[in-house]
């Protein structure tokens, strides 16, 4: 059993959770807004969970998690947000965001968020955490976020060959651990294609950062994924074939000088 407090200006959203926690054995406070949430918030000590909402009337999720990070600065907080992207939430994440839930959401994806969240940080049954940060790494670090409940490990190992790169296609596979707690492994496939689309769009044959870049793109990529759908890709493997405006602004973002 966990105490949570649920941050959220939509009542039909709050009670939502509130009941489907409460069924699985948490206790559980609600606020409908910053300004509550942080009156109910106090020390931070109390509470081993926070799901706060990103976009709320008056305080926003981000004022909110600052001023909370100012109280208890190893507060586990799991920001939920409707961002488009998984580089949209790094604003988030600059701040201090580990965890993140997109909406909408199922009660399956709420529990096993929580679920692997607490776990994650060492919340035994009528125990209370002790929370820490993992440091952020360029160009940000995934591998201390969970994603809808998923949190991947980047080994960056090939499984071919024991090379990344084998005739222009690029191949990593990533450990993810999934809300029950099972890993599993992923492999994410850049084509030669994808790749020059790639070049193009940074008018750069050769790309700063060299082999560590695709990995980090190939994670990016993976985070995208988990985030827009909850679930690993099929058997498990991703080939990214598109570069899209999210992933264009990472690319800009990690390139930029």
């Amino acid at each position: 059993m966990a105490r949570i407090l649920i941050v959220d200006d939509e009542n039909n959203i709050r009670l939502m959770m509130r009941l489907a926690l409460q069924a699985s054995g948490h206790e559980v406070e609600t606020a409908a807004d910053g300004a509550e949430g942080l009156d109910k918030f106090g020390a931070g000590t109390h509470w081993d969970l926070v799901l706060l909402d990103q976009r709320m009337p008056g305080l926003e999720g981000l004022q909110v998690l600052a001023a909370m990070r100012q109280r208890h600065h190893a507060a586990k907080i799991i920001m939920i947000t409707a961002f488009g992207t998984i580089d949209l939430a790094a604003e988030a994440m600059q701040a201090g965001a580990t965890d993140f839930l997109r909406k909408p959401f199922t009660m399956e994806v709420l529990l096993g968020t929580v679920q692997a969240s607490l776990k994650a940080h060492g919340v035994e049954e009528n125990a209370t955490a002790a929370h820490t940060t993992t440091p952020l790494r360029a160009p940000l670090s995934l591998q201390a976020t969970s994603i809808n409940g998923y949190r991947i490990e980047s080994p960056g190992e090939a499984p071919e060959n024991g090379k990344g790169d084998t005739g222009g296609v690029t191949r990593y596979k990533f450990q993810v651990h999934q809300p029950g707690g099972e890993v599993r492994p992923c492999v994410i496939e850049l084509p030669a294609a994808f790749k020059e689309l790639v070049k193009t769009h940074t008018d750069s044959e050769k790309i700063a950062h060299g082999d560590q870049f695709w990995r980090w793109l190939s994670e990016e990529s993976l985070a995208n994924y988990l985030w827009q759908h909850a679930e690993l890709p099929p058997n498990n493997f991703l080939q990214v074939t598109e570069l899209t405006m999210g992933l264009r602004r990472w690319i800009d973002s990690v390139l930029v000088a």
